[in-house]
């Protein structure tokens, strides 16, 4: 018998997937908390259904044993290299405190490891660089910065770029900014370094800065799931060599992070599968790009492709124009209205700048370095952001000028905000992504002060082009006038919720962002984050179900009346659950209560008592089982449950067959069991 030839020992290979996890801000900017997203149902909100999905899973993958069981969970995070979006950790920090442990974690973990951290910066906001001046640049570059020590206690050594989006002033302002790489697409440099390794790209004022282009061809079948799905052929790729040429030194993926779990379901156990792979082959490192560069240092001279992205084949035309470039491309829609919001937001920008330059000359010691600085603190919460103010101001300024000055950070802070890139990204201005920047434009020219409707007027006349592929929408506009700016004055609507929840439900007192104080009718309501107070009086009317808050604001001599479903969101929850509690103590039978309390479905047990209290409709106007129906369709309504199909054949067959229709509140009961009437 013939020995088998030894196998030639592979040549070493390192090994590094990026997860780019990203989502735009939510926060409504008034109340500073994410309110309902009926789209992302069952979950409460998108944060909250693609952290279930994907970031809290990425932080405890599971890696199968025998017969379906676990043989062990692995924060992956501690083996791929990352960036978060700081406004993501901000809402991470406080929505999902144990996965935000687990990334802090993973990155003190693999800069034991390594001796350089998996975690990389990324400017604070997600906005496209080469699309905004340089002062926009460096003041998104420095608070990613400041945020991330704050968040992981070192300095970033790599800076990831929104959509990957570049020019020569964005990295010229990440290396003046101490920044060592940045991580591109094959496109996007020319030439493209041999065998995987880092390209060293020249700025016109003479800086340099390392940039990392990663495998197109393995990282598009890993998006777009051929890979992601099969962690086996995952390996292989990455272990081939061309049949010609050096092999590789290093191989890099990098995609939307969201891949794992939320693009793909169980996606983060085929990474953490291939992962292990990968671990156990002999000659092969896993490492992140920091210490992949301080081994092997960036020596091939390159040009980048600019402006240019990885997610539009005509430049950054996709967050300016009618490029063609859409999430549907069979679709027949137009993104004409790109680029008027895109002139709309960068003027307000830039007329936001000129207020604070002015203002902030006279309020504050150094307005810049204030500016930059309040990076530091944005996502520290409201108080950190309100002491800061006073860290910055002249000393000589009054209480309320103290107020004034840290609103003008604030302006600044939601004029960039409104240049989240999200906003041009998908087919159209009535979608929700469009609709949070026109919030923060709204937000922004209300702490404008006292030329607060000269911007207004001169943003919505810039916005008027923008029209939607919905007729029923208007143009941007309207979209601005209906559904952006407040209805109410948010002050009145937020007092009027933390009123409500202080005499119903105090568990709905909790505010991130606001301080309600005073007795039950006269109110000081004060925004923890600027210092700002208002006067109001709340007057509760509860007639069961039904809520009426009437709030009257002295100082501007507004009155207006509130119902439940006006009330800022988490007030408006824990409202509705206590009067759901009280209903379904009188409307449930004692079965149905036990099997509440045994943590049966909730929605199952309500249609069954709705239906229940139907069938048992009589001709009388009195019958008290219409005014039980009422309340039980309300819970629903809570409960986003449309009107359960047997409870609207059983109505209707009584309704024609043993009830006049004539009865005025039948014909209501009716309508509110959707029928047409007539």
């Amino acid at each position: 018998m013939t020995d088998r030839p030894a196998e030639a020992p592979r040549p070493p290979r390192s090994i590094v997937v990026h997860g780019h996890f990203y989502q735009p801000p939510r926060e409504d900017p008034w109340v500073e908390e994410v309110e309902a997203e009926p789209s992302a149902a069952p979950a409460h909100d998108w944060n909250a259904r693609i952290e279930q999905e994907c970031y809290r899973a990425v932080g405890a993958a599971r890696i199968p044993g025998t017969a379906g069981r676990i043989a062990r969970i692995v924060n992956t995070y501690e083996w791929i290299s990352f960036n978060f979006g700081p406004t993501l950790l901000e809402w991470l920090e406080h929505a999902a405190p144990s996965t935000y442990a687990e990334v802090v974690a993973a990155d003190h973990a693999s800069a034991q490891r390594l001796g350089h951290g998996n975690a990389l910066a990324m400017p604070y906001h997600h906005a496209i660089l080469p699309l905004s001046s340089r002062r926009d640049k460096v003041t998104e570059v420095r608070w990613g910065i400041a945020d991330f020590r704050r968040r992981f206690g070192r300095s970033p050594e790599g800076m990831w770029l929104p959509e990957t989006a570049v020019d020569e002033e964005t990295l010229d302002v990440l290396a003046l900014e101490g920044i060592a790489f940045t991580i591109l697409a094959p496109h996007q440099v020319e030439p493209v370094p041999p065998a995987g390794l880092p390209g060293v790209v020249r700025t016109a004022s003479g800086r340099q800065i390392a940039a990392f282009v990663y495998d197109g061809a393995i990282s598009h079948d890993v998006a777009f799931g051929a890979l992601v799905r099969d962690a086996m052929a995952w390996s292989a790729r990455m272990l081939a060599s061309p049949p010609e040429g050096a092999p590789p030194e290093l191989v890099s993926v990098a995609t939307d992070g969201e891949t794992y779990g939320h693009h793909h379901q169980f996606g983060e156990m085929a990474l953490v599968r291939m992962i292990e792979q990968m671990r156990q082959t002999p000659g092969v490192t896993v490492e992140n790009f920091a210490s992949f560069l301080a081994r092997h240092g960036a020596h091939h001279e390159v040009r980048i492709v600019a402006p240019s992205s990885w997610s539009c084949a005509h430049g950054v035309d996709r967050w300016r124009a009618d490029c063609g470039c859409k999430m549907d491309p069979s679709s027949p829609t137009n993104q004409r209205w790109r680029a008027p919001l895109r002139e709309a937001l960068s003027w307000l920008t830039a007329a936001c700048h000129a207020i604070y330059d002015e203002e902030a000359a006279v309020l504050l010691r150094e307005p810049a370095a204030a500016l930059d600085g309040y990076g530091a603190v944005i996502g520290a919460g409201a108080e950190a952001a309100r002491q800061y103010g006073g860290t910055v101001a002249r000393s000589s300024v009054t209480d309320q000028e103290l107020i004034r000055a840290t609103e003008l950070l604030e302006m600044e802070r939601g004029a960039l905000r409104s240049l989240t890139s999200c906003a041009w990204f998908f087919d159209d201005i009535g979608g929700i992504e469009a609709l949070q920047v026109l919030k923060y434009a709204a937000w922004a020219i209300e702490l404008a002060g006292n030329r607060s409707a000269t911007l207004e007027e001169g943003f919505i006349r810039r916005l008027a082009p923008a029209e939607s592929n919905n007729p029923q929408l208007g143009n941007g506009r309207d979209i601005y006038l209906r559904h952006a700016r407040p209805r109410v004055p948010p002050p009145v609507r937020i007092a009027a919720g933390l009123a409500a929840a202080r005499k119903l439900a105090p568990e709905g007192t909790v505010s991130p962002g606001w301080l309600l104080e005073g007795p039950d009718h006269d109110l000081a309501l004060t925004n923890r984050r600027t210092g700002r107070s208002y006067e109001l009086r709340a007057v509760l009317d509860r007639n069961g179900q039904d809520l009426r808050v009437t709030m009257h604001a002295p100082q501007s001599g507004i009155t207006v009346a509130l119902g439940l479903a006006d009330l800022p969101d988490r007030q408006h929850t824990a409202i509705a659950a206590v009067f759901r509690g009280e209903s379904l103590r009188r409307l449930l039978t004692s079965g149905e209560r036990e099997a509440l309390e045994r943590g049966d479905p909730i929605r199952p047990i309500v249609r069954g008592a709705l239906l229940r209290r139907v069938t048992a409709l009589t001709g009388e106007a009195a019958d008290p089982a219409r005014e039980d129906i009422l309340e039980l369709l309300a819970i629903l309504v809570h409960l986003g449950q449309p009107v359960p199909f047997e409870v609207q054949t059983a109505f209707y067959r009584i309704w024609r067959h043993q009830l006049t229709s004539h009865d005025p509140g039948l014909a209501d009961l009716a309508w509110r069991l959707g029928f047409a009437m007539g």
